[in-house]
């Protein structure tokens, strides 16, 4: 039976630009300041800013996918070490979150911690939320952080590859991309036929 949490019924959202600023942060977190590049976050601000309503939705939409992406292949991986991901993950990213209360009040790390076992379990983070309400705008930097903290585990997890998990996510969307040329050129055949 489907689940109306089905990822497959989600939107993807704008997922390169919320591995932009995933991308942004795990710099300045790895660059040792904790500060980002003022040229880079002067292009997210005019980023950000020139998006509207729905394309904010999508900048959120995109940070869920990421979540989902990175959950899956952490799932992927510690089960090939026959650990369990909820285990291995969630209690280490709230043990974090906790440490962060500007980042993230008490409040938002229990909506944090459901994205991430909802994702672990296969669920769309995005759908699961939503069963709730509306996102509130105390969640919109958890939620970016919960990414971040994300892509920094899979980066430790990889012999600390400051870089591992971007590539990951780089290397899914150029594959997609590949896959639906593919498909359109193979459409274009068959109507050709």
């Amino acid at each position: 039976m489907s689940s109306p949490c089905d990822p497959a019924n989600a939107s993807a959202g704008d997922v390169g630009a919320a591995l932009m600023v995933v991308d942004s942060r795990l710099k300045a977190l790895y660059d040792g300041t904790g500060v980002p590049d003022p040229r880079q976050q002067e292009l997210l601000n005019q980023y950000a800013a020139s998006l509207g309503p729905q394309g904010i939705e999508a900048l959120v939409d995109g940070a869920c996918t990421l979540i989902y992406m990175f959950m899956c292949w952490l799932r992927a991986a510690y089960e090939d070490h026959e650990k369990d991901p909820i285990e291995e993950v969630v209690p280490s990213v709230v043990a974090t979150m906790r440490m962060m209360p500007k980042t993230f009040r008490p409040e938002v790390i229990p909506t944090m911690a459901g994205l991430l076992v909802a994702a672990g379990t296969g669920l769309s983070p995005n759908l699961w939320r939503a069963q709730y309400g509306r996102w509130t705008a105390a969640e919109m930097n958890p939620l970016e952080a919960t990414a971040v903290l994300l892509a920094d585990h899979i980066n430790r997890i990889t012999g600390d590859d400051h870089e591992f998990a971007t590539r990951l996510i780089s290397n899914a969307l150029s594959q997609a991309e590949r896959d639906e040329d593919e498909d359109m050129v193979e459409g274009d055949v068959r109507a050709d036929e």
